[in-house]
């Protein structure tokens, strides 16, 4: 008897543990439920048994999350001024998901959210967050990997997110024929419900809401009798809505534009014990078009039924459900209903490309956990915004990486192995950081051109699987006291730019000022004096080397003093919105504010329904510029996409109008701060000044590396200011592709602005990228000066800005020509080499002239220089001001050299010395 009574009580707890195991299992999976609760502490049970996980196994930073409304919510909160923010949830491959993110609106801190942004599956948006209301966005795919990534992407304000959920989708049939899209939610509604219904009625977690005031709905709910096989909670399905004649449902709050839409209506009938086939029929109407004819719920020998119709849609949807005149005699009833919108899925980034910088990023984080750029990378590397220090391109229909940029990053540790496994990557730029060890070994199918690790701390020999490569043209990689000196034989190729290893050291010119300042004021003085020469001595050795890691002058947000060069691709499938004549009457208020004035035409401002400030440009009946511009425009900006380039949103031809259509620039041109009208006039400093030039120089190199256009109209009211004085090169209408090898460049018609025409151009009619160095040497002149580059109103030997300045500079004599403006307020080191660039860029002849990546460079380095200097000048300030000297603006002596005529197959270096201008003739 106790033996079997111990048998009995062991089988009984371990049917006990079996059943607590799997409640246990089903509490904590929930049938595959993944639920994150951004923010929370702590993992925890919500009150319907569904297990929720904190977010911070995807981003650790607990100063984003915050607190709203007194603390009854919290919210991860991305301080991100562009890109975006992705959580890369674990899906399996061709499963369907349920996925939803919920964005509540609040206070956090006494501040209310001002914020837009776009929800993304992977690269495809399919929601819009405007922080005006609370929002749940909810969508359905099908998981084509192992992740799926689920990204915020910036528009304006801080992206922000309270919780994501994703379920799994068995057995369910919304993606049959429409595996390759997305359904965005628009509307799941219990019709005749009273209160919100989910898991676990809902085995998939679908919220089903009851009716709103949206809705015209009859009679009272009536209680179920027989309940047919269907995935929809009983509890949903066990009210209608129901009327003698004419059920109608208003969704008038959907996309504008012409987008796809899937409406699912459910139907059970109530009284199947009393009706019969034939006495309740209806036909089916969307947007006054019969989409079902004698609909029957029993036609079918079953009480539930669905009806599902694909249809296209704009502004709104009207369901409507109308009693057959002839033989029905019930009306239309209605249980619950959906409305999907849908999606085509976006291409995304090549799915090897994806991997590899994906083990980059790993590896780098070996060493560098916690770095600022690491953390800004997640979701598609590519789409829709290139991470930061990466650019993209389209290759054979697919988006690939091109450019790697990790310059000036702050990384240390080996360089990444797997970057050689980037197989169309064309430019590398390692430079300015400590990356050590040996380089690794890239194979020859490599397309690499241009390789840059300067500034490091590598080891070993330069490999000759590098120097060999085929389409290698630019290498540099001074700066590395431990990489051996015997360089391979193939480094001598003449077709290889390179700096042979050399780190060279500073002008001595400020030391010199700084010396004569100091012997002025006295033996102590002197000795502090000294003391602070060589301190200047030792920063700007260790300059060469790597960045200073100090701290900076307030700058506009394109520099690059502590990000990478981003000489971006903003590689996206471009969308050029086509806009109706009307469309763009209503976003200017018919024309009313007149922001300029152009060859093509009048610029209004305008603002689009979604908010977007616009700046809409009219041709006009006398414009010079005729249909060819304007396509020629349109052409362009529909196929390359940068940083530094004025996008266009969309354009308009109707009614003989020609209208283009682009972001508003709220800070004008760069002719409107330096000297337009009073109105528009604000005096820039110096290190803005900088930065707007490194950032119109990036535009166009991109221009002319990456895209193969030269612009033919480069001046400083082509440069526009953003909001946060980032230059953007625009008006592309007088662009061409640049001449092809046998091709004739002859150029029948000669293109440009008075004052900033290259003039070998103008003389022989031959086109090249080059005419747009000189160009924009006219307009660092304009920067240095402040002066317009012609104005007859001067006395003649000023009517020309370029013959103006050209004798002081070669005189040395630069305080002659700088703007009184910012006299004071630059470091003479950065001044000079900004002011060599100019001088490099007007020569006559464009053999002499650099190419848009070296004067890219010289600026950058002009930026470090102006950045370096604000810490050592701040320490001596006070014996400058003891000896009367300006703490900035020091004159230095300078040697000229003519720099020498390069060959047709190699760049001119840009450098000190090869930018110092020719002796007088």
């Amino acid at each position: 008897m106790m033996m079997e009574e111990l048998v009995y009580w062991i089988l009984r707890c371990f049917v006990l543990f079996i059943l607590c195991f799997f409640n246990l299992l089903s509490t904590t999976t929930a049938q595959g439920f993944l639920r994150i609760a951004c923010c929370a502490k702590s993992s925890f049970t919500d009150n319907n048994s569904l297990q929720w996980t904190p977010d911070d196994r995807w981003f650790t930073d607990g100063k984003s999350c915050k607190d709203l409304n007194q603390g009854n919510e919290r919210a991860r909160i991305f301080d991100i001024e562009s890109g975006k923010r992705c959580y890369s949830l674990p899906t399996i491959k061709d499963q369907d998901y349920l996925i939803t993110g919920s964005f509540p609106v609040g206070e956090t801190e006494g501040a209310q959210f001002d914020s837009s942004f776009s929800v993304s599956i992977d690269v495809t948006p399919f929601g819009l967050v405007n922080s005006s209301e609370d929002l749940v966005v909810e969508g359905i795919f099908r998981a084509t990997d192992s992740y799926t990534d689920f990204c915020l992407v910036h528009e304006k304000g801080d992206p922000y997110i309270s919780s994501i959920e994703l379920r799994p989708l068995n057995d369910s049939e919304y993606l049959k024929d429409k595996s390759s899209d997305i359904l965005k939610l628009v509307n799941r509604t219990d019709l005749g419900g009273t209160g919100e219904t989910r898991y676990p009625e809902d085995r998939y977690d679908r919220i089903w809401k009851p009716a709103s005031s949206l809705y015209l709905t009859a009679n009272s709910p009536v209680t179920i009798h027989n309940y047919g096989n269907t995935t929809v909670p009983l509890k949903v399905l066990q009210t209608a809505v129901t009327d003698l004649k004419r059920l109608e449902f208003l969704q008038n709050d959907i996309d504008d534009g012409d987008y796809n839409y899937t409406v699912i209506l459910y139907f059970l009938e109530l009284n199947d014990t009393v009706t019969r086939i034939g006495q309740r029929m209806f036909d089916i109407y969307i947007n006054n078009e019969r989409k079902g004819e004698n609909f029957d719920i029993l036609a079918n020998g079953s009480n539930y039924r669905e009806a599902v119709f694909n249809v296209t849609a704009n502004g709104s949807l009207n369901l409507t459900l109308v009693k057959v005149s002839n033989g029905s005699e019930l009306g239309p009833i209605c249980n619950a209903l959906e409305i999907l919108q849908v999606r085509p899925r976006d291409q995304q980034t090549d799915y090897n490309d994806v991997i590899v910088i994906k083990k980059v990023k790993e590896e780098l984080l070996m060493a560098d956990q916690g770095n600022a750029l690491l953390e800004a990378w997640s979701g598609d590397p590519c789409l829709p915004d290139p991470w930061q220090g990466l650019a993209c391109n389209p290759v054979n229909g697919s988006t690939v990486i091109t450019d790697l940029d990790l310059s000036s990053s702050k990384f240390h540790g080996p360089v990444p192995p797997s970057i050689t496994n980037l197989t169309h990557l064309k430019i590398l730029n390692l430079s300015n950081n400590d990356f050590s060890g040996e380089i690794p070994t890239f194979p020859s199918s490599s397309n690499l051109t241009s390789v840059d690790i300067r500034n490091n701390e590598l080891e070993g020999s330069l490999r000759e699987s590098l120097i060999s490569l085929p389409d290698l043209s630019t290498l540099y990689y001074g700066c590395n006291p431990q990489l051996d000196n015997d360089l391979p034989s193939g480094l001598n190729s003449s077709k290889l730019t390179t700096d042979y290893g050399a780190c060279p050291q500073k002008s001595s010119g400020p030391t010199k000022g700084i010396v004569i300042g100091a012997a002025a004021c006295g033996s102590a003085v002197v000795t502090v004096a000294l003391g602070a020469v060589l301190v200047c001595l030792y920063r700007q050795k260790l300059m060469a080397r790597r960045k200073y890691n100090g701290k900076r002058l307030p700058m506009a947000k394109n520099l690059v003093f502590s990000i990478p060069s981003t000489d971006e691709i903003f590689v996206r499938s471009i969308s050029i919105q086509t806009y109706t004549l009307e469309y763009i009457e209503i976003a200017t208020q018919k024309y009313k504010t007149l922001i300029g004035e152009g060859g093509f035409g009048s610029v209004y401002r305008g603002t689009l329904p979604d908010g977007q400030e616009v700046a809409v440009k009219v041709r006009s009946a006398t414009s010079t510029q005729g249909t060819r511009e304007f396509e020629n425009e349109l052409n362009l900006l529909s196929a390359i996409r940068h940083e530094n380039l004025v996008p266009l949103l969309g354009y308009c031809s109707e009614n003989d109008q020609q209208i283009l259509v682009y972001p508003f620039m709220s800070n004008g041109s760069l002719q409107d701060r330096l000297y337009g009208e009073a109105a528009k006039r604000k005096i820039l400093d110096w290190p803005t000044r900088l930065s707007i030039a490194l950032g119109a120089a990036r535009g166009l190199m991109y221009l002319h590396t990456y895209a193969g256009v030269i612009h033919r109209d480069v001046k400083s009211s082509n440069i526009l200011l953003d909001n946060t004085m980032c230059a953007k090169v625009a008006d592309f209408g007088f662009s061409k592709y640049a001449p092809q090898e046998g091709d004739s460049n002859a150029s029948l018609e000669v293109r440009g602005t008075a004052g900033y025409m290259d003039p070998e151009y103008y003389s022989t009619q031959h086109l090249s990228a080059k005419s747009d160095v000189f160009s924009f040497g006219v307009v660092l002149l304009e920067i240095i000066s402040g002066r317009e580059p012609l104005n007859i109103h001067r006395p003649r030997n000023e009517w020309s800005l370029v013959e103006w300045a050209k004798p002081y500079i070669r005189e040395s004599k630069i305080d002659e020509i700088v703007d009184p403006n910012i006299k004071g307020g630059y470091h003479a080191e950065a001044m000079w080499r900004v002011v060599e660039a100019a001088l490099a860029c007007i020569e006559p002849f464009s053999a002499y002239r650099p190419c848009m990546a070296d004067i890219v460079r010289e600026l950058e380095d002009a930026l470090i220089i102006e950045n370096n200097a604000s810490e050592y000048m701040k320490s001596i300030d006070s014996i400058y001001s003891l000896g009367g000297s300006n703490r900035f603006s020091i004159v230095m002596e300078k040697k000229t050299v003519l720099p020498p005529i390069p060959t047709a197959s190699e760049p001119s270096p840009i450098n000190t010395q090869a930018l110092a201008p020719p002796e007088p003739r």
